[in-house]
């Protein structure tokens, strides 16, 4: 049977050392052990701890383990917008956002730019409490540059920023400092199945979250965030977590550290760049995302000439599973991942081939 190797941007290739992880995993039972249990404690502890050190977040934020970045987004918008929140919207997954805070009925507003162009302006209206952007957009490719959301921070201090790093972290570079809350899932970047998002949050996020209870604003319920912090100082969860999840996410996350962020994110960069370069040479591909600045390293996206049904099945007879466009594009596009889990050399074949066609 041939080794096939997966570029979709998620689910993804898994992390070459997971095979191992879940072996170890049944040898301890992991996935037997009681969350009120001290190993789940010392587990969650040392995960915690790891992640912080990975993505060089502050030492007073919190990090907090539940099922998505799906339910991320609603738990934001319960715990943390009392009227009106803002979003910055690159792509579907950034619409989608949007409209869980309609559904909501929140008094939201939105900045859309035309797809692959850039923002024309960041201007924001007054009365936002959130401003929400999506570092990188998993749908169409494109990256929101982080100079302009750390623009953001300096014009707005009084408002809470929110990041979707879905895609991004920890192969893109990122000041967490500059904002108040972030939030990821593990199927992309990490190489880990799906199942589990991880919730990045500052102290100005409790303050927001008890200011609503005192106004009578209903802000969830079992994951209410007040309620993760309460379980979170424990190092536990308020409910049965994915305990496989957090601990193979734990040693992926080991295995990075022992790369360095600073070797995986250089890595990235180097093989985007063959990327491009191999889509600009194809008589049939040519980047969707033209501006280099906003050309996601990650999730890198292709116009196809004539569609991409010819492209997708030549690929995969080489064994190199690669993503359709999404949504309106899903025949136009090709989305390739380019996450840690990719080598130098798998993506340099890869280039060598998309080079030719």
């Amino acid at each position: 049977m041939q080794h096939k190797i997966y570029f979709t941007p998620g689910p993804s290739q898994i992390f070459y050392t997971v095979n191992d992880h879940m072996k170890e995993a049944f040898q301890k039972d992991i996935m037997s052990i009681s969350h009120r249990s001290a190993t789940f404690q010392n587990l969650f502890a040392e995960v915690k701890a790891d992640l912080k050190s990975l993505l060089h977040l502050p030492d007073h934020y919190d990090v907090y383990f539940i099922s998505s970045a799906n339910e991320i987004w609603e738990r934001i918008i319960q715990s943390l917008v009392g009227n009106a929140s803002h979003h910055f919207v690159n792509g579907s997954f950034a619409e989608k956002f949007y409209q869980f805070a309609t559904d909501y009925k929140k008094e939201s507003t939105i900045t859309r730019m035309s797809d692959g162009e850039d923002f024309d302006n960041l201007e924001v209206p007054e009365n936002t409490e959130l401003i929400s952007v999506t570092l990188n957009e998993t749908s169409i490719g494109y990256a929101f540059d982080a100079n302009s959301i750390y623009q953001l921070r300096e014009q707005h201090p009084d408002k809470l920023i929110a990041v979707d790093g879905v895609s991004a972290f920890p192969a893109v570079p990122f000041d967490f400092s500059k904002v108040d809350t972030a939030y990821f899932s593990v199927q992309k970047c990490f190489g880990l199945p799906a199942g589990l998002g991880v919730w990045i949050v500052n102290p100005t996020c409790y303050q927001k979250v008890e200011k609503l209870r005192k106004n009578k604003v209903v802000t969830g319920s079992y994951h209410d965030l007040l309620q993760l912090k309460a379980s979170g100082d424990k190092n536990q969860t308020p409910e049965t977590p994915n305990v496989l999840g957090i601990f193979l996410l734990g040693k992926v996350v080991k295995d990075m550290l022992f790369r360095s962020a600073k070797l995986i994110q250089n890595d990235t960069t180097y093989k985007a760049a063959l990327l491009y370069q191999a889509i600009e040479k194809s008589s049939v591909l040519s980047p969707f995302v033209a501006r280099k600045t906003n050309q996601s390293k990650t999730v890198v996206v292709a116009k196809c000439e004539g569609g991409n049904a010819d492209i997708l099945a030549r690929f995969g007879e080489q064994g190199w599973i690669i993503g359709k466009g999404y949504g309106s594009y899903k025949s136009d596009h090709i989305r390739i991942a380019n996450f840690p889990v990719h080598s130098k050399e798998q993506i340099e074949q890869l280039t060598d081939y998309i080079s030719k066609t």
